[in-house]
């Protein structure tokens, strides 16, 4: 879901990779976001992320991560571009640490299993139809808006609770996202910064697909 100057690239004057070993890079750097997040949720008792003030946590949750984009969005440097990432990848994972909490461990299998069958099917679309994602980048990006302001005006105005079909509408987006970032990702010029933040742009599109399954096997549950 990521628009930077990341899938602008079009040329670089670092020494390019072969396809194969790009595509390792991208999931061995996905694989190590997920498991730091794996190892928060382990590790830090969730009453301890409960505890920190609601405003230091979404002033901190943001800062990281803004400055975690700009790192990675920004440099051409991978080492750098890894740091950033890593600034996205922690504040998510104590969400995650809190989400996860309110659910059944099983459930919260089943979603991670959920999640990386969509995603592999996903970036095969991607990689077979990349023109197509392109053409609905503006209305992924258009739906997405529409569909987080419906939620917001929902509980703030309304005072009701997310329907379940704004969680289907979010996923079937971010299903959407990650067909369009890894086409992308594969289109740029193949070097190891350029793998690098492309893991960083998927890895959050998977994410909030993962969260998303997991409230509808919540709901269904």
């Amino acid at each position: 879901m990521m628009e930077s100057s990341v899938f602008e690239r079009t040329e670089s004057y670092d020494p390019e990779i072969s396809a194969r070993l790009y595509n390792l890079i991208i999931g061995a750097v996905l694989c190590w976001g997920f498991a730091v997040n794996g190892w928060m949720v382990s590790a830090i008792p969730t009453e301890n992320v409960m505890q920190i003030p609601w405003w230091m946590f979404f002033v901190g949750y943001f800062a990281s991560c803004l400055f975690g984009v700009y790192l990675f969005s920004s440099s051409d440097n991978p080492l750098v571009s890894f740091i950033g990432y890593n600034f996205v990848v922690l504040p998510i994972g104590l969400v995650i640490n809190v989400v996860v909490s309110a659910y059944d461990p099983d459930l919260v299998l089943e979603a991670i299993q959920i999640t990386g069958l969509v995603t592999g099917c996903m970036m095969l679309l991607g990689t077979l139809f990349p023109q197509f994602f392109q053409r609905i980048a503006g209305a992924l990006c258009i739906s997405l808006l529409t569909v987080l302001l419906v939620g917001i005006l929902q509980i703030f105005i309304f005072g009701t609770a997310h329907r379940g079909w704004i969680d289907w509408a979010v996923a079937l987006i971010f299903c959407g996202y990650i067909g369009y970032d890894w086409g992308r990702a594969n289109q740029i010029p193949k070097t190891l910064d350029n793998a690098v933040d492309s893991a960083a742009a998927l890895y959050m599109d998977i994410i909030g697909l993962f969260l998303r399954i997991l409230r509808i096997l919540g709901r269904q549950d």
